[in-house]
């Protein structure tokens, strides 16, 4: 750190606590020149701020109460526990900010949410998929039925082989 009092760059911390909460640390040092003492404080640099480009080009902060809106409205009154419903959204936050930096397109999200809800309840998959791909007859919907039907097929098959 830079003494406030004479510009060195030299100095030792003679005291480190939290504060706020543990949020913040608070550290006493000293400048090795001056021999004058001063607080800094250390803060956890917040996350950056995603923006989601939403279908008709418009963009708005990324929030993940939108992504439980959506996953609450497509699981309705389905047996799906809550602490089930929350982690899917504590993961599809972190596999967002893990994968983009800045923007990311409401496709992409709404593909994350399709994938959690595939694996944690069909129907919920069904009803939030048919508004995700804007599903335009019973047609479309009867064939994402059948693929439904056909990987979990294939996956009990999968697990009674092994």
């Amino acid at each position: 750190m830079v003494c406030p009092y004479c510009n060195a760059n030299d100095d030792k911390v003679i005291d480190s606590r939290a504060s706020e909460g543990g949020k913040v640390i608070r550290r006493r040092r000293q400048c090795l020149k001056c021999k004058k003492r001063f607080t800094t404080y250390e803060r956890v640099e917040e996350l950056t701020r995603l923006t989601v480009i939403k279908r008709d080009g418009s963009r708005v902060p990324f929030s993940r109460d939108n992504i439980l809106r959506g996953i609450q409205a497509a699981c309705g009154k389905r047996p799906i526990p809550e602490a089930d419903r929350q982690r899917a959204v504590d993961e599809i936050e972190e596999e967002v900010y893990r994968i983009y930096e800045r923007e990311v397109p409401s496709h992409e999200i709404g593909q994350l949410v399709c994938d959690k809800l595939r694996d944690l309840d069909e129907v919920a998959y069904i009803r939030f998929a048919s508004e995700h791909r804007r599903f335009s007859d019973l047609g479309e919907v009867e064939k994402e039925v059948r693929e439904l039907k056909s990987r979990v097929k294939d996956a009990k098959e999968q697990a009674r082989l092994f």
